[in-house]
Parts: structure tokens; C-alpha cells; sequence
């Protein structure tokens, strides 16, 4: 019999170990969840939508997620309603060990508000991304021949722009035209001009190294417009 109890006691642990398993999630299951949330916004700089709405989307089926048990909430069905929501980009919806509902959310970033018959933010993936009613993005206006389904040319600029940090922190407008594009600064004013997104890198280098000049000796103010067409070299206009 000795020799057979090391066996029978390991089977004890495991049946008892079993049990509590099991006992703890019957315990679980009907709980009912904390009317308090946690949630979690992982890119909060600026917030597209707000804590309160949120907490009004954790709903299944139109009951409140709070005051239900545990067994009954569909954490899926109300991570795929969180994710519907035109400002979040993603949402992870989970309970924590005390039974609360948590919610991590990344929200969409905008990189551009067009300006036309339609206002909306073009967003760091080049869709098309609506106003905010709770907080408007400092980014550049675009303005002109811009259309919502043609938004490919204008997102590439958009796009360099918001990952450059000169330019980021300087261009206020993008305008489009037949003619090409034309960039509006924050704290100068002349126009920035060029037909296409061709060696964007190679015209952006020759244009802040004709910046860095001109801010040096003072004479950025005489130019009312700067052509970044021209190959090695910044041709300007001045007023």
C-alpha cells in the first residue's frame, strides 16, 4: 500500500485542485458585473470620443453590461460593437478576476481635415475618418480638388507630412489643384508649390535646407511663392 501513495495522494491534489477549478468558475459565472468599468485608452493624447461613450457601448442586446451575470455577457459580440464606432481603430474587451468589464481602446489617428462639401479627417490608414463632436484635431486642411473616394495622392502627402516633424509642426493647409499642390505655413506666408509627389524626400531636403538659410539672414518674409519643381534647386518668387 506504501508504495502506491505517493499515486493516491497526487490523485487527491488533482481531484481537489479540480474541484476548487471548478467551484471558482461556477462562482464566477454567476456573478454579476460591477456597474464600474475599466477602461483603458491607449493613445489618449487627444481624446475622439469620450469615457462616457464608451461605457454606453458596452451593451449586449440593449441590456446594460453591468448588473448581468457574467455567464451572459457576449464579450465578442460587444468588442465588434466597440469596433464599429468610426473613431476606434481597435478594441480589446475582457473581465477582469473581480468580475468588472475592462476595455482597452486604440482610437483612430487624423492626419488631415478636408474641407469641402464634406468635411471629415483622412486617418493614419488613408480612410475616410468623421468630424469628432467632442475634439478637433490640430492638423492640416486640405482644400480643393479633393474627392472622398479619391483620396490616395492627398494621404501620401498627408502622410509625409504628419511623419516629419519640420513639417508637422509647420504646414497648416494643403491645397490640390489640376496644377499640383500647394502647401500653407503657420508662421509664413508665403506658398509652398509643386505638380507631383515625385522624390518627395529629395524636395522637402532642398526646401529645408533653403529654410534653414532663409529664417538665418531674415528673408523668408519677400517671397510670396517657393517651386520645389526644379531639379537641385529651390526657385522663388517674391512679392
Amino acid at each position: 500500500m506504501k508504495k502506491y501513495w505517493p499515486h493516491i495522494r497526487l490523485i487527491i491534489v488533482m481531484l481537489m485542485a479540480a474541484g476548487l477549478f471548478s467551484f471558482a468558475n461556477h462562482r464566477n459565472a454567476h456573478r454579476k458585473v460591477p456597474a464600474d468599468k475599466a477602461i483603458e485608452f491607449l493613445n489618449e493624447d487627444a481624446l475622439y470620443i469620450t469615457y462616457n461613450s464608451v461605457n454606453k457601448l458596452l451593451i449586449q442586446n440593449d441590456i446594460p453590461a453591468s448588473g448581468v451575470l457574467t455567464e451572459d455577457l457576449d464579450l465578442n459580440k460587444i468588442e465588434s460593437t466597440l469596433n464599429e464606432n468610426d473613431m476606434i481603430k481597435e478594441a480589446d474587451v475582457y473581465l477582469k478576476l473581480n468580475g468588472e468589464l475592462g476595455a482597452r481602446i486604440v482610437q483612430r489617428t487624423p492626419i488631415a481635415r478636408v474641407a469641402g462639401n464634406q468635411t471629415f479627417y483622412i486617418d493614419e490608414d488613408g480612410k475616410y475618418m468623421p468630424l469628432s463632436a467632442v475634439y478637433s484635431a490640430r492638423v492640416p486642411l486640405v482644400t480643393g480638388s479633393v474627392e472622398r473616394d479619391k483620396l490616395n495622392s492627398v494621404y501620401q502627402l498627408a502622410a509625409y507630412i504628419f511623419h516629419d516633424d519640420f513639417l508637422r509642426k509647420n504646414v497648416i493647409g494643403i491645397h490640390k489643384s489640376r496644377d499640383g499642390f500647394e502647401l500653407r505655413f503657420r508662421t509664413d506666408t508665403f506658398v509652398l508649390k509643386f505638380s507631383d509627389l515625385n522624390n518627395l524626400e529629395k524636395k522637402f531636403n532642398n526646401f529645408k535646407a533653403f529654410y534653414q538659410k532663409g529664417a538665418k539672414d531674415k528673408s523668408l518674409a519677400v517671397y510670396a511663392a517657393v517651386n520645389l519643381d526644379f531639379d537641385n534647386q529651390v526657385v522663388c518668387t517674391k512679392k
